[in-house]
C-alpha cells in the first residue's frame, strides 16, 4: 500500500499546484494580501480613490491612494517597499508583487478588450 502512496505523490502535487489559476491567486492578494487588501484604496481595478477626507487649515482635503495599474513592474514594486505615512507594509515576497501586477495589467486588459460582437 505505500508504494501506490509514493506513485500517487506527484499526481497529488501537480493537482494542489493548479489548484487556482495564476489570476485568481492575484486577485486573492489584491484583494486580502496581509488584512487589508489593495481594493480598498486603490480601488477594484487599481484606478485609484479617495480614501477619506479631512480637514487642515479650515480646508476639506482629499486623502488619495495613487492608480496603480498604470505603473511599470518596477515602480509598482518599489513602491510597496517604500516606507508611506499612509500604506501598510505587507511585506510581500517577490512572487506575489509579481501575481498582483499581472492580476491588474488583465483587469486593464479585459477592460479595454471591446465586447464580443452579437450573432
Amino acid at each position: 500500500m505505500r508504494l501506490a502512496w509514493w506513485w500517487l505523490f506527484p499526481v497529488m502535487l501537480s493537482a494542489e499546484s493548479s489548484f487556482i489559476t495564476p489570476f485568481e491567486y492575484g486577485k486573492m492578494l489584491y484583494e486580502n494580501p496581509r488584512g487589508i487588501g489593495c481594493v480598498h484604496c486603490h480601488g477594484k481595478e487599481g484606478e485609484g480613490s479617495i480614501i477619506a477626507q479631512y480637514k487642515h487649515k479650515g480646508k476639506l482635503k482629499p486623502l488619495i491612494a495613487p492608480p496603480i495599474n498604470e505603473l511599470s513592474y518596477e515602480r509598482f514594486s518599489q513602491a510597496t517597499l517604500k516606507d508611506n505615512k499612509v500604506m501598510p507594509k505587507y511585506h510581500l515576497e517577490d512572487s506575489e508583487l509579481q501575481a498582483i501586477y499581472r492580476y491588474l495589467q488583465e483587469m486593464k486588459r479585459y477592460k479595454n478588450t471591446p465586447p464580443a460582437p452579437k450573432k
